[in-house]
């Protein structure tokens, strides 16, 4: 194994030359964007031309999980769709990762750091060489990724000069993956609320319309259920606002708990929260609402050893593509109101009649 970096390929006098330069700079143009379906694109079907690979894999690392899910790859076989960085022992691609620099292996069967076997190495029978690369893709000192290429035309050995270029476009990828990730980040959290990580208020009228729209084009109703945390003043005025947070987070969960995919969750104000139903009856939108009531009720939390007891009231109503926005959160609002006189702890039905 050799470990490679820009510094000591250059040293070794391998930097591209005239016309692999020439053959960079459109690529580099097309890698600065924020689209990863292009550069995966790129990772599989330029670079390998450039280099003279037959195989090339890119995959993302989601740091949360310390987890590489594969993005893009051009073998004709099945290969691994997810890699774990706790493997043990650690493949070359996970040696790479972890000390962040560019891994030449010459021959993957002499591999010593740690002996890498057949029986670790599920497809190697698909593989006619031995020689690989394995760029891990950094921005900033964080891997966003790694560019593996493999199968060097000719039955070769990867050049100095392979390399070198190798290690220009994977900084490059390595920065523009990291933009792609932040960029993410910055939408989600201006679509999210902080504290419960539900969409926040403007999300949720954005997608109430356009649910809206949906039933105006193609018929159907939405159900609504709008929903306020019971004696919230209380809990913040004996547990203080880190106690009514603490309630409003372990809330929000429950809610998360009791919905579809399909469907929205949303903090619509400080103690209140809304669901968007698709698609839903009002008998079934009454039943997911009485379990948000019923389960919040089971979940007490505690605060500084102390318990805090949860519960919610919850307005349910169903309608089509006639109203407006404005108008469904209103008449929830009011069958959210009537439970909260009732007596708390209860979902009030907004019956087709009164809608």
């Amino acid at each position: 194994m050799v470990v490679m970096t820009l510094e000591n390929t250059t040293k070794l006098g391998c930097t591209p030359g005239i016309c692999s330069l020439a053959s960079i700079t459109p690529l580099a143009q097309q890698i600065n964007c924020l689209d990863i379906g292009r550069i995966g694109d790129i990772c599989v079907r330029d670079i390998p031309q450039l280099v003279g690979a037959r195989f090339a894999s890119l995959y993302i690392l989601d740091e949360a999980s310390d987890i590489l899910h594969l993005q893009k790859n051009n073998h004709p076989f099945l290969i691994n769709h997810i890699v774990s960085l706790n493997q043990t022992p650690a493949s070359p691609m996970v040696m790479a990762i972890r000390s962040k620099e560019l891994l030449l292996i010459n021959d993957i069967d002499t591999h010593r750091k740690p002996i890498i076997k057949k029986s670790q190495r599920k497809f190697c029978a698909n593989y006619t060489a031995n020689s690989c690369v394995i760029a891990p893709l950094v921005c900033h000192g964080r891997v966003e990724g790694v560019l593996n290429l493999s199968e060097k035309t000719g039955d070769e050995a990867f050049s100095c000069d392979d390399v070198a270029m190798i290690e220009l476009f994977r900084q490059l990828l390595g920065a523009s993956i990291g933009n792609i990730k932040l960029f993410e980040r910055m939408q989600r959290q201006a679509q999210t609320d902080g504290l419960t990580s539900l969409v926040n208020h403007r999300t949720f009228y954005e997608t109430l319309e356009r649910e809206l729209k949906r039933c105006q084009r193609y018929g159907g109703h939405i159900s609504l259920i709008m929903i306020d945390v019971d004696n919230l003043k209380k809990i913040n005025d004996n547990f203080g606002h880190r106690g009514g947070d603490l309630a409003i987070r372990t809330i929000s969960r429950r809610i998360s708990e009791c919905i579809r995919n399909v469907d929205t969750a949303a903090r619509y104000g400080g103690d209140e929260f809304a669901v968007i139903l698709p698609n839903t009856s009002l008998s079934d939108s009454v039943i997911v609402a009485q379990r948000m009531v019923e389960t919040v009720a089971s979940s007490p939390v505690f605060y500084d050893n102390q318990q805090i007891d949860l519960s919610i009231s919850a307005g349910v109503g169903q309608y089509d593509g006639s109203f407006c926005p404005e108008s469904i959160t209103s008449k929830s609002d009011e069958a959210l109101y009537l439970a909260k006189q009732k007596g708390k702890n209860r979902v009030h039905i907004l019956t087709p009649a009164t809608v």
